[in-house]
């Protein structure tokens, strides 16, 4: 798998959200956005990060940054996912093709059949501008993503 390169334009995508609302990338041009994968709804770290998103969800808008969260979950699951600790970013399920997304983003684990921990930041002309990933079992750090934000 290969990372799409920084400085070039992002690969576009159009994939469902916890209601079933189609989101194209192509679309959001006009703000940055933040396209984190992680691998599964309801687990430990991936929750704790989403958490760590939705308790700083201001700032990203402050940024002009819309976050995008996927993972291979189906729409159900991330509805339910989101309900539970009030997420008000959207989930996109990369469920079918499975792992189709990730696998373009170069972040897909073939034997784990999970996306890995990637995050894009994304500019406001659709262009790439930084990749920011972890190794399983770590989280990535919040600070970086306003970091870099701060500098688009």
């Amino acid at each position: 798998m290969t990372l799409p390169l920084a400085g070039r334009p992002a690969p576009d995508f159009e994939l469902s959200n916890q209601f079933g609302e189609p989101i194209r990338l192509s679309e959001l041009r006009g703000g940055n956005v933040v396209v984190v994968f992680y691998p599964f709804a309801f687990s430990g770290i991936c929750t704790g990060e989403l958490c760590a998103l939705r308790d700083d969800l201001g700032v990203f808008r402050d940024e002009n940054a819309r976050v995008l969260a996927v993972s291979v979950d189906h729409k159900f699951a991330l509805r339910a996912f989101a309900e539970q600790e009030g997420y008000e970013f959207d989930l996109l399920a990369d469920f079918w093709p499975h792992g189709g997304v990730a696998k373009e983003y170069g972040v897909f684990d073939e034997a784990s059949g999970m996306a890995g921990r990637g995050t894009f930041i994304i500019d406001a002309e659709g262009i790439l501008r930084h990749i920011i990933q972890s190794p399983r079992g770590q989280a990535r750090d919040l600070q970086e993503y306003h970091r870099i934000l701060k500098g688009l």
